[in-house]
């Protein structure tokens, strides 16, 4: 199977069309090399994986390994999902499907963690693709199904119909070649109407081999034609090689020796090109079985033995016995009955092997669908197949099989309350620290606020009574210059005192905060550290100036970007910083960035600070999150995510 047949996910409308040139590889090599270290740049390198990817998985992997790469420094969590949607694919293709499955779930989680159910249907889709890749077809179907149901309700027809095209395959595998053959003609329908020659090639190449497992040769020959047809058009290898070997077989089961040669020797030169040992395999098969039809044992008994070197040498025991039948059938013709009687008895044990692990690989795949309670449903299913399928011995079989599992799930069932119970007792527990959290910090607040009243109004009232009494006494006072000069001296202090008594009040509960907002609020702190000139802060806001936010939590990220700036003021002897807040919908980005001096991270794990404890209570009062980049030398910067 390949990638395009069970779900090209992320599919990219391409910057200079879809035409596979190297024209187009040339014209996105420039782009990138005059593109900034963005979102955009993430998406050019994609797109080069996406042209190398027809002919050279290795520079494609390149790209594709360049884009996580920079998503990761962007934390760009929607990159990171394209780079594993498309680098799973050679993952599959190279047969590493548990590095392939354990991407794919992080793009489920991703995809979840973003709200975003379009990436959310194709991680599905795209977890499907690994599990059919590894022949585990139920699982693939159950993955399929609850990506259509998104799908349906985002009303996208062509995703529908290549996970259409993506089931056609599964529904092969499992021998039900009616509702495969449904699937394959419903997404050539939509494709073709869609205008997706790319896609359009792929599933007319499977739903061939849907009529042709069902018999409808002269339907099989007409999609395989168009399928060839399509992949001259794209210079797609391995849909043409696939094309021709289709076409070949059903001039092999017609028996028309001098017209399945020409596709099966082109099919071969194809795959040599790609290096697809299975695919050369296949058409020195063909080529074998031509020269058989021609009576030419020597050519057929050379092309068979060139297959069975290449299925001995990579462990293609499938193509193996397939080979061994062939040359059998030769050996017979050359009269050396033997050694084909041998041949065949070689053949049979080793098929007897596949089935053996075929058997212990379904069992390993009900052992896992038994670990997982959505799987329940199929299980009894399969149950229900064997017990209709299979003797008395299979009937008593399954039985116990059945008393084994319901004691299981029974097992697991308690277990599952245990942990029930004990995350609903954790989750009260942090309920309650959280209560105690927000009233330690309203508490706090309060003090503030009564605290810079009482010293704006109260104090600093009475200090500039006594300033205006002193302003008036001078006037009537006759003093020597010397305690003139003190008088003055004396007259600037007070002055100082209430402009102090005035700042430390407004840091205890910002005017503009109450007033303004916390945009406002935010541009007036920064303002006034760059006009004492202890650091130089850029402020940057996105989504913040008409926000409507609950005043505690306005105080709350006012009171957390006061005590980073504090701290890079303190400890990170930086010349410069950077703040940013957006807010989206109810989520807030808090960016803190310096060129100080930087430090070890580890150290935040064992550090006691009242400060950086105060920080953490207020994130964590706030539902957020905080993640801290820093190394000696190379500044510091924190990102904070916060629900509003």
């Amino acid at each position: 199977m390949r990638k395009h047949s069970t779900l090209l996910l992320f599919l990219l409308v391409s910057l200079l069309g879809k035409a596979q040139t190297e024209a187009v590889k040339d014209s996105l090599v420039k782009l990138l090399d005059i593109a900034k270290d963005d979102s955009s740049k993430v998406r050019l390198y994609i797109e080069l994986g996406n042209q190398y990817e027809v002919d050279d998985l290795q520079t494609a992997g390149k790209y594709y390994l360049l884009a996580e790469d920079l998503s990761k420094r962007l934390h760009y969590k929607r990159g990171i999902i394209k780079f594993i949607s498309n680098y799973t694919y050679l993952l599959n293709v190279r047969g590493d499907f548990d590095s392939s499955l354990l991407l794919n779930k992080q793009s489920i989680q991703l995809s979840t963690e973003i709200s975003d159910n379009l990436l959310l249907a194709k991680s599905l889709a795209n977890t499907g693709n690994v599990f059919q890749y590894s022949n585990d077809y139920d699982s693939a179907v159950f993955y399929y199904e609850m990506a259509v149901k998104l799908f349906e309700q985002l009303d996208d027809k062509t995703m529908i119909a290549y996970i259409g095209d993506a089931l056609q395959n599964a529904y092969q595998q499992l021998n039900q070649n009616d509702k495969a053959l449904q699937y394959g003609k419903e997404a050539v329908r939509i494709l073709r109407g869609a205008g997706d020659t790319n896609g359009l090639g792929q599933a007319l190449l499977n739903t061939a081999n849907s009529y042709q497992s069902l018999g409808y040769a002269d339907s099989a020959l007409t999609c395989y034609n168009e399928a060839l047809t399509i992949s001259h058009q794209l210079n797609h290898k391995r849909l043409e090689s696939a094309s021709l070997l289709g076409i070949g077989n059903i001039h092999l089961h017609r028996y028309e020796a001098d017209s399945m040669k020409p596709y099966y020797e082109k099919a071969l030169v194809l795959s040599r090109q790609m290096e697809d040992p299975d695919g050369e395999s296949t058409a020195l098969r063909g080529l074998a079985l031509h020269y058989l039809l021609k009576k030419n044992f020597t050519g057929a008994k050379e092309n068979i033995t060139n297959a069975l070197t290449i299925a001995d040498s990579l462990d293609l025991r499938h193509e193996k016995v397939k080979n061994m039948k062939v040359l059998a059938s030769i050996l017979y013709g050359l009269h050396d009955v033997i050694a084909a009687e041998k041949c065949l008895d070689s053949a049979s044990v080793i098929e007897n092997q596949l089935a053996g692990d075929e058997v212990q690989k379904k069992t390993l795949v009900i052992e896992k669908r038994f670990e997982t309670e959505k799987k329940e449903a199929q299980i009894k299913l399969q149950q229900a197949q064997i017990k209709q399928k299979n003797t008395l011995n299979y009937l008593l079989g399954a039985f116990a099989l059945s008393a084994i599992v319901i004691g299981i799930l029974g097992y697991r069932s308690h277990q599952h309350k245990q942990k029930l119970q004990q995350a609903k007792i954790e989750e009260l527990e942090k309920e309650k620290q959280l209560a105690a959290v927000e009233a330690v910090l309203k508490g706090e607040e309060q003090e503030r606020s009564r605290l810079a009243k009482d010293l704006h109004d109260g104090l600093g009232g009475m200090l500039s009574g006594i300033k205006h009494s002193l302003n008036t006494m001078k006037g009537n006072l006759i003093m020597t210059p010397d305690n003139a000069l003190g008088f003055e001296r004396s007259i600037d202090m007070l002055d100082s005192s209430i402009k102090e008594m005035r700042r430390v009040a407004h840091n205890m509960m910002p005017e503009a905060l109450v007033k303004f907002g916390l945009d406002t609020a935010l541009r007036d702190f920064c303002n006034d550290i760059n006009q004492s000139g202890a650091l130089q802060v850029n402020y940057q806001s996105i989504g913040l100036e008409n926000a409507v936010i609950e005043q505690t939590t306005s105080i709350t990220i006012y009171r957390i970007i006061q005590e980073l700036l504090n701290n890079v003021m303190k400890h990170a002897s930086a010349k410069s910083a950077l703040v940013q807040v957006s807010k989206t919908n109810s989520d807030i980005s808090i960016t803190v960035e310096d060129d100080g001096k930087g430090f070890d991270t580890a150290i935040l794990k064992n550090t006691r600070g009242l400060g950086w404890s105060n920080l953490r209570s207020r994130i964590d009062y706030l539902k957020g999150r905080m993640d801290v980049q820093s190394a000696p030398g190379n500044g510091t910067s924190v990102l904070i995510e916060l629900k509003a």
